[in-house]
């Protein structure tokens, strides 16, 4: 009777620490050993611009990867969102993750991330930080978007922005990147944040302390989501330049342009080399000061700013200063390389946290320093 009475007691405790062993819902803040063996990354078609050339970067890391043959690796590029959902749904069937480098294009991805949380995958979200799943990645990891914001603010502050000035807001979409980068501006302006530049290694204050329903005045007439587009921001600048500028005339003379992505920059310049403008806007836009700012780095707009395009002589005519913060696809690298450090055990981050690279002002007087990506359509 005391044997089977030990026997049942011990039995009682095996499936007690297997249950407390399972599910837990923490997917290893603290790293250490994987359960699967290939590191999946999900990220964009590379077609062209900053997501082709974070696709480009990506492949080449899995390869390396595959080379070294501690884990296997695998890209699974997708066009949108919906389709990362359906690839999740292959990496749970395939039953191998280790873990998973999550490169959302668009919030629907927000169900794939929903799903590896559900099977304790862990993840690291990359450049879109999707809230809500955000705080179950093992890290949300991107270049700095408010201090993309805060640089530009820094920028045009320096060029003469003040309250009441014309400003044209060329948005990427209405993620948490673009949300991220219009309070950065604001919270600048505001003096509420620094504008820290990695390349200098100072920190710069507003020069004048805004208030919300003066920012809410600059940034209510004229702006657009342009889905990350040359083409967008053409079609839009297309429609509303003549206004812009007769705005900007009988304010003070001064334009300024909030560009948040290279590309669009780019449609803002194809725009004035055609012939959609007419000659009388033309002519007034160069008669104005106009300040024009964008965010990537993309090697063509930086032979812009160099005087080596084709395009230059454009800027030149109608831009009186012109810059770009640095924000490099390259950081996608740094995303997987997260992800072999927390499969190592190397890992000081807890689940939820979020760690966002330093970004910096590239103009006219510093272009010299730094390499471009290829990718402008």
């Amino acid at each position: 009777m005391k044997k089977l009475l030990v026997v049942a007691l011990c039995l009682v405790m095996v499936f007690t620490l297997a249950g407390c062993g399972g599910g837990s819902e923490d997917s290893g803040s603290a790293g250490g050993a994987a359960t699967g063996s290939t590191i999946y990354v999900l990220g964009p078609t590379p077609d062209h611009g900053w997501t082709a050339q974070a696709g480009t970067y990506a492949d080449q890391k899995v390869a390396e990867i595959n080379d070294a043959g501690t884990y296997k690796a695998v890209y699974m590029a997708s066009s949108s969102g919906e389709e990362q959902d359906d690839n999740v749904q292959t990496i749970i069937a395939n039953g191998d993750a280790a873990g998973v480098v999550f490169f959302a294009l668009d919030d629907s991805a927000k169900s794939g991330q929903e799903a590896l949380i559900a099977e304790n995958i862990p993840f690291i979200s990359f450049d879109r930080i999707i809230e809500g799943p955000d705080k179950s990645a093992i890290l949300n990891f991107s270049g700095d978007n408010w201090q993309c914001g805060a640089g530009i603010a820094y920028w045009l502050q320096q060029q003469g922005l003040k309250p009441g000035d014309t400003l044209v807001t060329l948005i990427g979409d209405n993620g948490t990147v673009c949300s991220r980068r219009q309070e950065g501006f604001e919270q600048f302006l505001k003096g509420e944040i620094q504008y820290s530049d990695e390349a200098t290694g100072q920190s710069y204050d507003s020069t004048e302390t805004w208030t919300q329903e003066q920012l809410d005045t600059l940034t209510a007439d004229y702006k657009v989501v342009c889905d990350w587009s040359a083409d967008g921001a053409y079609e839009y600048l297309e429609q509303k330049l003549d206004d812009i500028v007769a705005t900007a005339k009988g304010n003070n003379g001064n334009l300024f342009v909030f560009s948040q992505d290279d590309e669009m920059t780019f449609g803002f310049l194809n725009l004035l080399e055609g012939n959609a403008a007419s000659d009388a806007t033309k002519a007034d836009l160069e008669a104005l000061n106009v300040y024009v700012s964008a965010i990537g780095g993309m090697a063509e707009l930086y032979e812009v700013f160099d005087g080596t395009s084709s395009q230059a002589p454009i800027a030149d005519k109608y831009f009186d200063n012109v810059m770009s913060v640095y924000f490099s696809p390259s950081m996608m690298n740094s995303a997987i390389d997260y992800m072999l450090d927390y499969l190592a055990g190397d890992w000081s981050f807890s689940t939820g946290d979020g760690f966002y690279e330093p970004v910096w002002i590239v103009d006219r007087d510093n272009v010299g320093d730094y390499e471009g990506f290829k990718g402008h359509e």
